[in-house]
């Protein structure tokens, strides 16, 4: 009986001790609700980037959907444990002045956790018409 226990509890020890070993990518938010927007502001944010495993999480990119919002993460590299920043910057007038109304946008970040090798941040605003001279 003991070596039918043991037998069905060690590919599950084994499994949980190769998880172990993982990164784990968390963002602080896969959300940024930035509200109503004049259309030609530039908007920054910062978002923290974790490492909940216990491996060295490597960031291999970080892409957007569109040229009007970039993204940096520093450090590419992530210790377990630890965390970085990803820092966004949104053109709001990078469409010119008739852009208006909702408009959503990703950020995605591509990395070696084996259970969510890309995450993906989504930036949400409502573009009002510019301000006149």
């Amino acid at each position: 009986m003991l070596k039918k226990i043991l037998f069905l509890l060690l590919p599950a020890l084994l499994l949980a001790g190769c998880a172990a070993g993982r990164p784990q990518i968390v963002l602080e938010t896969e959300k940024l609700a930035l509200g109503d927007v004049v259309n030609g502001e530039i908007i920054v944010r910062d978002v923290t980037v974790y490492n909940r495993g216990a491996a060295d999480l490597t960031v291999a990119a970080v892409s957007t959907s569109c040229g009007c919002t970039s993204a940096t993460l520093e450090p590419m590299t992530i210790p377990a444990g630890g965390s970085g920043v990803l820092h966004i910057e949104f053109d709001s007038g990078a469409h010119g002045p008739a852009l208006t109304g909702e408009l959503l946008r990703q950020v995605f970040i591509a990395s070696d956790d084996p259970e969510r090798p890309e995450v993906v941040l989504e930036i949400e605003a409502e573009i009002l018409p510019p301000v006149g001279p």
